[in-house]
């Protein structure tokens, strides 16, 4: 089946004076390419002072670059049978009257409009005060006469649940005669418990309009998946599923999770299902099913459908690796090494990082018959033992990645980082097989290092430590965590040591700096090496905090995976110990140094913009990683010039980065040029 944007909205509504809340919604309908909303114009608000001008800017604003489906509902308190708005006005044509006044003002905006919103729900229209729905009638059949002759068409507001009896009394009432569209509200799973699937829901309510011979359409005007269990691929599927039910338009709920800080339909939290229907977190940050209709359109989803099963791909009887985190850059260059020799590989990986599932698209395209995939969250204990219990190995890398996001948002870094770590701890703790651990802690766990003194000169800052200087940063050095994220790397780095020394699990932690390589797609957060390049080729700036000499030992992704698995055939003698890895003293950069670079590669100088230094930002990084090896014999094989340039090529050739044909000409001139 195809899908078009163009029959596909979202629901968003808004409380008066989030203004800016509004602009926000629209430019992310833009960046998804949905020009249709429904939205909530509240009668009782109307009637409050700012009321008015409100409304005056929200159709303005919205109306400009969507098209808009008012929903017109809540009877101002002051005049209903009893002072709620969900109760019926003492006077149905009053309904009739303010609907007239909001086509009267705003009907240039729209070409639907919808009467009430989930009649059939107590929470919504109090049926118990109208028990014979006559008012309902007269109050809604009228102001659909009117808006019919007043050139709109109108939508029954969409039942909840889905009741072919209740449409059936509609119609004997006479009330459908006013009707072009009926809508329909389903939330899988989630309210709807006794749900026999879209088609057959959607089947009922066509079997009504068919007996009454009606013409009506029929629109899904609410659709939606709750993620309070962090259960996104489910989300995804609920949306096909909504896609696929046969309605005329769907409007799938919506766009962002309700602040933590309002009620949901008059109620504190008191069912806090209420508070996840969004395709974005509260946080702004994208869900799975946001990602991918930011990268594939309404259009593109299904051919992500695969991605929705519990668990799918090769046979899950036989044992895997388990790679956590595995189709980020680094997950993918080992679970690509792994797969290459033969052996199953499951990916476990909630693709929160936007571009990832092109990583696991690669990879089923090389290895169908050996690759798994398990979209879930580290934070679902559950998931998470069930991705254990066939796991011959495991390598930890989900994570919250960035600094900045753990400053926005420290609770999610803590529940990412800390608590998601404590379950797959646990999971393992309780299996029967007890598989060996590899996690990637963080530099930052040594924090800002301004103890050691530092020199500077016209491009890099220099250790005034004389050991320092000469060999990096070894695992003698003090923890001393900075910044949230810091925190939560750091309690997750000591709990898989701890589990080591309490518990006997067999556990190694690498503390890393800088890694870079191919499938790598960074942001100035996360991924800095990779950026800088993506920006180089892109032709944009790269900006740069603090003054720009601050200096890092970079590591080939390559290199890094000779290392876990040197780690995993270590693991009987090294397992309970922590080790700094990195390019060591042999191979740092500084970022000013790093610009340098790229012209050399590219040809062209990057324009640079610098800003304030940021948070617990380190000036001298560098990893002293003798310990590892004196255990395993590891050291780095990729010089800095060589593994930049192969990233540059690889980016070349897969980053879909539009160049010119200036551009165009000095990469190809380059590559012939010796550079390392």
């Amino acid at each position: 089946m195809e899908y078009e944007n163009n029959n596909v909205g979202l629901v968003q509504w808004f409380h008066i004076n989030q203004h800016r809340e509004v602009e926000k919604a629209v430019e992310e309908f833009e960046k998804l390419g949905v020009a249709r909303i429904r939205t909530n114009i509240s009668w009782a608000d109307w009637h409050l002072p700012e009321g008015k001008e409100w409304f005056d800017w929200l159709f303005a604003t919205i109306g400009k670059k969507l098209e808009i489906l008012p929903c017109i509902l809540y009877t101002p308190p002051s005049i209903a049978l009893k002072p709620k708005s969900s109760a019926p006005p003492r006077n149905a044509k009053d309904y009739a009257d303010f609907v007239d006044t909001i086509i009267t003002r705003y009907g240039e905006y729209f070409e639907y409009v919808e009467l009430w919103n989930e009649p059939n729900n107590q929470a919504e229209y109090d049926f118990t005060l109208d028990p014979d729905w006559n008012i309902f009638c007269e109050m809604i059949g009228s102001a659909a006469n009117w808006a019919r002759q007043r050139g709109k068409k109108t939508v029954l507001g969409g039942m909840s649940p889905i009741d072919a009896n209740w449409l059936n009394e509609m119609f004997r009432k006479g009330l459908m005669e006013h009707i072009d569209v009926v809508g329909v509200h389903g939330f899988p799973d989630v309210f709807d418990y006794n749900w026999e699937g879209w088609q057959a829901e959607i089947s009922k309510v066509r079997e009504v309009l068919n007996n009454h011979q009606s013409n009506a359409a029929l629109w899904i005007t609410e659709a939606g998946f709750s993620t309070w269990q962090k259960n996104e691929r489910k989300q995804v599927k609920e949306f096909i599923n909504a896609l696929e039910a046969g309605a005329d338009r769907v409007y799938w709920y919506t766009l962002k999770d309700l602040s933590a800080e309002l009620p949901a339909v008059d109620r504190f939290h008191l069912d806090e299902r209420e508070y996840y229907f969004g395709i974005k977190n509260e946080d702004n940050s994208p869900k799975l099913l946001y990602t991918l209709l930011a990268d594939s359109g309404v259009a593109g989803v299904k051919q992500y459908e695969w991605l929705t099963q519990p668990l799918q791909g090769a046979n899950a009887d036989e044992q895997y690796t388990l790679i956590t985190g595995g189709a980020g850059f680094v997950g993918t260059n080992l679970a690509e090494r792994i797969l290459s020799s033969g052996k199953p590989v499951l990916i476990f990986d909630n693709l929160s990082r936007a571009g990832v599932q092109n990583n696991l698209y690669w990879l089923k395209e090389r290895y169908p018959d050996k690759l798994l995939v398990m979209v879930g969250d580290i934070r679902d204990k559950h998931a998470v033992k069930q991705a254990v219990s066939g796991a011959s190995q495991i390598f930890h890398f989900a994570a919250q990645v960035a600094v900045t996001s753990s400053l926005t948002n420290p609770y999610h870094d803590f529940e990412v980082n800390a608590l998601g770590t404590l379950n797959l701890l646990e999971a393992i703790r309780n299996s029967d097989h007890k598989p060996p651990v590899v996690f990637t802690s963080t530099n930052k766990v040594y924090g800002d290092l301004h103890d050691l003194g530092m020199s500077v000169n016209e491009t890099r800052y220099f250790p005034e430590n004389k050991y320092v200087a000469e060999n990096g940063i070894d695992e003698e050095r003090n923890l001393d965590f900075h910044s949230p994220y810091g925190c939560t790397k750091g309690v997750a780095d000591q709990y898989i040591l701890d589990y080591a020394r309490t518990f006997g699990l067999k556990s190694v932690v690498f503390r890393m700096s800088c890694i870079y390589g191919p499938h790598q797609f960074g942001t100035e957060d996360q991924g800095w090496v990779a950026h800088f390049l993506i920006q180089a080729l892109k032709g944009k700036p790269i900006t740069l905090y603090g003054d720009g000499k601050q200096v890092r030992d970079i590591l080939f992704v390559e290199d890094l995976v000779d290392a876990f698995l040197l780690a995993e055939k270590h693991m009987d003698r090294i397992s309970g110990n922590a080790f700094n890895i990195g390019g060591g003293v042999g191979n740092t950069v500084s970022l000013l140094e790093l610009i340098d670079m790229i012209k050399l590669i590219t040809g062209d100088r990057p324009e640079v913009k610098m800003e304030e230094w940021r948070s617990s930002d380190q000036k001298y990084y560098v990893s002293n990683f003798d310990k590892l090896k004196a255990a395993t014999g590891w050291s780095p094989a990729t010089g800095t010039m060589e593994g930049i340039a192969k990233l540059h090529e690889w980016l070349m050739e897969n980053a879909h980065i539009s160049l010119d044909k200036t551009k165009k000409a000095k990469s190809a001139e380059k590559k012939t040029t010796p550079i390392f």
